[in-house]
């Protein structure tokens, strides 16, 4: 096996002024929740991709300023010597397998939290600048625009010390140098507001000052952003044109993106592989620099066209190099069934900003390469691998715990599934409207069984609990899955609700929806008191149907859950522009009907009033329960499992439903600990305190 000809073009050197990157792989600047507070952590996430053959490796922003701190986000900081110190063990652990390290310098103006400092937020325009936290920001004097300059070019100059490569003068996703360019945000009268190039200099000064302060040193790279389908207030595409134009003399590395964050990390919900091109590939327009451009890029088929067309020089990419680090060496190597290709779903996004703690859909070790020492493709011969294993139950922590286990060398492992088909409630859901690509969890793990001569996979049989014990596996993992209730019951409310009962045609569960089930007719509300996806995807099957469907949620927004995922908005643009209306911060208390006639919702809207709805049926997706019998069955005689020297063990949601990521890491790490002293209760992790 050896690389296909076509991708060779994907290993070629490429030039960035003083630097020379070794290929066209650039995982580009994007947050981690380690920033520089965890230094040990950011190096070996980080270095992990540089071994993985990535040949250019970046961390996420990090502020030249005290008056830009992020917090409660987690950015990292370039504020001092000490800062310094810390992220240079990140460009140590890069250039030990032969990449280029890259900072990404920045700004937040009127954009900065500033909640650790509690310095004031600083804009071109107080006019022109928006609310946050009940107050506008400062416009910024002559003398604050020096010192914020003087500001970026010190932390350059430490970049340089801390050993990093590549450094950027960021102004993209609506910071303080896109402030300054945009119309909209930027009212200012002097030298610095009014026309294009007035608008620009502040940008233009800082690339300069930047420039001629790290000398040969480093590359100077800036990210900017074409306006997109979304766009930043007042930025066109033209413009930003003509500004790289003007910049093109001071920059070795244009990273280019559309304007707009959630956007520009669309999920692949509503934004397919490559969808910034029509944007990013037009600044070819403008300059003959090297460009990256991002867009989801997972197939290296599509990545060698999109450089062999000349648009860009190099792949961009933040959540394929968090799914598979090792895609670089697994595409020279022709391994390419191997590559676990990003789901697009957007949990990394989600557990960095909610949690300051990366993870992914796909990739179980993400962010725990420093905590508890895990390597995505290497992994430790098991102590126990001689004992067989059964677990019962092939969904995505099913499915995670049998590969870690085939891939840690046990010969003996049964995986054994009811339904005729793998992939538990992800076998139904990846045919939903818009989640397609969700199944590439389930496809990647039925490669790799495939691949392991010690698991076996199988399916269409129901165990009970005596044929477990007699099964004759001293280790068995329940990864049983979840369902969702029938009964009604509900966060806050965890009694079955008065006429709630999916026996009865016009109460239906999301199983039985996917099952094609349907109400007896056509006015259907879907019930949404969980607040992700599932409401608003069955409700876009059932109207695509043709059927008149109203959501009903109890959340002051549609899905707040998805807004951490950058897609809430998108969502409900394409829930409005699919006729399907929504009733917001209402709670259904009651269910009643009779055979044949209307039914009718009650409960209480936000204001606590009253509240009646009539429809044809329900959809209600409410609350999930663990598939739990047989764990309770089993732990009912502990004796019989003693005398069979069964280990029982419980993953993912027949533990506890949660999202489809922390199922495959409760798989996962199981399969890790498993030969550990209690694999039931996890490992202690390292942690990063002051003077350790």
């Amino acid at each position: 096996m050896g690389m296909d000809p076509r991708h060779a073009i994907l290993f070629e050197p490429v030039r960035i002024g003083p630097k020379t990157l070794p290929n066209r792989f650039y995982q580009v600047p994007h947050a981690s929740g380690f920033g520089s507070a965890r230094p040990r952590a950011q190096a070996a996430f980080r270095g992990i991709k540089a071994e993985g053959g990535w040949g250019g490796v970046c961390v996420e922003y990090a502020a030249v300023s005290a008056d830009s701190d992020e917090i409660p986000a987690i950015s990292a900081d370039l504020w001092d010597d000490a800062d310094g110190r810390a992220l240079a063990l990140t460009a140590a652990a890069v250039h030990a397998h032969g990449a280029l390290a890259g900072l990404e310098l920045f700004h937040g103006g009127a954009a900065s939290a500033n909640g650790s400092s509690r310095g004031v937020r600083l804009a071109p325009s107080q006019r022109g600048s928006q609310a946050q936290w009940g107050g506008l920001a400062a416009e910024m004097t002559a003398d604050d625009i020096t010192r914020v300059r003087r500001d970026w070019v010190t932390a350059a100059r430490r970049a340089a010390d801390a050993g990093f490569d590549i450094v950027y003068v960021y102004g993209a996703h609506g910071y303080l140098m896109t402030q300054f360019i945009s119309p909209v945000t930027n009212r200012r009268t002097d030298g610095y507001g009014g026309s294009l190039a007035n608008r620009g200099r502040f940008w233009l000064e800082t690339l300069a000052a930047v420039r001629d302060a790290v000398g040969d040193r480093c590359a100077i790279a800036t990210r900017m952003s074409a306006h997109g389908r979304r766009g930043l207030p007042g930025i066109e595409t033209d413009e930003m044109l003509r500004l790289v134009a003007m910049a093109s003399d001071l920059v070795d590395l244009f990273d280019l993106t559309v304007g707009s964050w959630p956007e520009d990390s669309g999920s692949s919900r509503f934004y397919p592989e490559g969808h910034q091109s029509d944007w990013t590939h037009r600044f070819r327009e403008a300059t003959s620099k090297p460009i990256v451009a991002v867009g989801r890029y997972t197939s290296p088929d599509v990545m060698a066209r999109v450089v062999a067309s000349g648009a860009v020089d190099l792949i961009g990419s933040a959540r394929q190099a968090i799914a598979d680090p090792f895609l670089p060496a697994k595409v020279r190597a022709g391994r390419l069934d191997e590559i676990r290709e990003c789901t697009g779903s957007n949990l990394c996004i989600l557990r960095e900003e909610t949690f300051n703690q990366i993870g992914c859909a796909q990739n179980a070790t993400a962010g725990e390469e420093y905590r508890r020492g895990w390597h995505p493709e290497l992994l430790p011969a098991a102590t126990n691998s001689g004992q067989p294993v059964l677990i019962v139950g092939a969904g995505p922590a099913g499915l995670e715990c049998a590969v870690t286990l085939g891939r840690r060398g046990f010969g003996q492992v049964h995986l054994v599934e009811a339904e005729p088909e793998i992939g538990g409630r992800l076998a139904w859901i990846r045919r939903l409207p818009t989640l397609g690509d969700w199944g590439r969890i389930v496809d990647y793990r039925a490669v790799q069984l495939a691949r392991l001569p010690g698991v076996e996979v199988l399916t269409g049989r129901r165990l009970t609990a005596a044929e477990i014990v007699d099964y004759g596996a001293p280790i068995v993992v329940l990864a049983t899955g979840s369902t969702w209730r029938g009964d009604g019951a509900q966060p806050g409310h965890p009694d079955p609700m008065p006429g709630a009962d999916p026996a009865v045609p016009w109460v239906l569960t999301p199983e039985q929806v996917a099952a094609g089930v349907r109400p007896p007719g056509p006015r259907v509300v879907v019930y949404d008191a969980d607040g992700y996806f599932m409401g608003s995807a069955l409700a876009d099957l059932l109207a695509r149907e043709g059927s008149r469907v109203t959501i009903v949620t109890t959340f002051p927004v549609l899905s707040p859950v998805s807004d951490e995922t950058l897609e809430g908005e998108a969502l409900r643009e394409h829930v409005h522009r699919a006729g399907i209306d929504v009733v917001h911060a209402t709670t259904v208390t009651a269910i009643q009907a009779v055979p044949g006639g209307p039914v009718t919702l009650t409960g209480t809207d936000r204001y606590a009033e009253a509240w009646s709805a009539v429809c044809d049926g329900v959809v209600l997706v409410t609350m999930q329960s663990s598939n739990d019998a047989l764990h309770a069955e089993l732990t009912a005689d502990r004796g019989a499992l003693a005398a069979a020297g069964i280990s029982l063990y419980r993953i993912g949601d027949a533990l506890a439903p949660r999202l489809i990521s922390e199922a495959i890491f409760d798989g996962h790490r199981l399969a890790r600990e498993i030969d550990g002293p209690d694999p039931a209760v996890p490992a202690p992790y390292r942690r990063e305190r002051a003077g350790r």
